[in-house]
């Protein structure tokens, strides 16, 4: 059984001209609407590690060696949060790969899929995501931009940069169809404090504006409670969340 989780996203077919670069693409020949798909594992563990705190946080997907969308786990690197960005320490990332390589894995299996999760509603990338993406794995034949939020929207690209180039955004899956572990929570506990480092956070402001002397145009602290409203919404269950936070983040590996 396939549970899909973003179901409104159309799933592309490959045209002729592009079906001529199989070889290249993550997912089978033949195939003619590719999909990311996690095992209940996987996609359990990054709802665990989405919900340990209150910031984003990052990692790679480790996919199976003959369905490269196929996600098995999920594997954190040492990194900094705050609710609006990570910054993945670069020694963390190579000694990362370094495992993956004596483990039998491929950089396609191991270093392809970029996730991380939004505090917020939105799964959609900011900007600093897409820069990001386009700076990290622009290089890379393919890879994949994933995003989870808070509400559990979620986002998924696959790119090519090879061939004729291009992206798609493409559905999110959780599969069951193939003999998944059990969650391990300990673990996870363990991999997440092992990893994540938690930066504490808060909008810059311009105080200048909000210690007016009595007497100054009060349009200027409208327009403060207005850089203010971006920063927060109020309409999230269980009171303020961020929202759209990455407008101003700093993503780097």
């Amino acid at each position: 059984m396939i549970r899909p989780l973003n179901p409104r996203v159309k799933q592309p077919a490959l045209s002729d001209k592009a079906a001529k670069y199989d070889r290249l693409t993550p997912f089978k020949a033949g195939c003619r609407s590719p999909s990311l798909r996690l095992n209940p594992t996987a996609w359990g563990k990054l709802l665990y590690l989405r919900d340990l705190g209150d910031t984003e946080v990052g990692g790679f997907g480790i996919s199976a060696a003959d369905d490269l969308l196929y996600i098995e786990d999920i594997q954190l690197v040492r990194q900094s949060c705050d609710m609006a960005s990570v910054a993945f320490d670069d020694e963390s990332v190579a000694d990362f790969f370094d495992r993956q390589i004596d483990a039998g894995r491929t950089m396609s299996q191991a270093g392809r899929i970029w996730l991380h999760t939004h505090p917020g509603s939105s799964p959609q990338p900011s900007q600093t995501d897409e820069e990001t993406f386009a700076r990290v794995f622009g290089h890379s034949d393919w890879a994949v931009m994933f995003i989870l939020a808070r509400g559990g929207q979620s986002y998924a690209r696959l790119q090519f940069n090879v061939g004729p180039g291009g992206g798609m955004e493409i559905p999110v899956e959780v599969d069951y169809r193939k003999a998944f572990l059990a969650s391990d929570h300990a673990v996870w506990d363990d991999e997440y404090a092992a990893n994540v480092e938690i930066e504490k956070w808060m909008p810059m402001l311009d105080e200048s504006r909000l210690l007016e002397p009595a007497g100054t145009d009060r349009r200027l602290l409208h327009d403060q409670a207005e850089d203010l409203d971006f920063w927060w919404n109020y309409d999230e269950p269980g009171g303020f969340l961020p929202q759209t936070t990455e407008r101003q983040a700093n993503v780097e590996f």
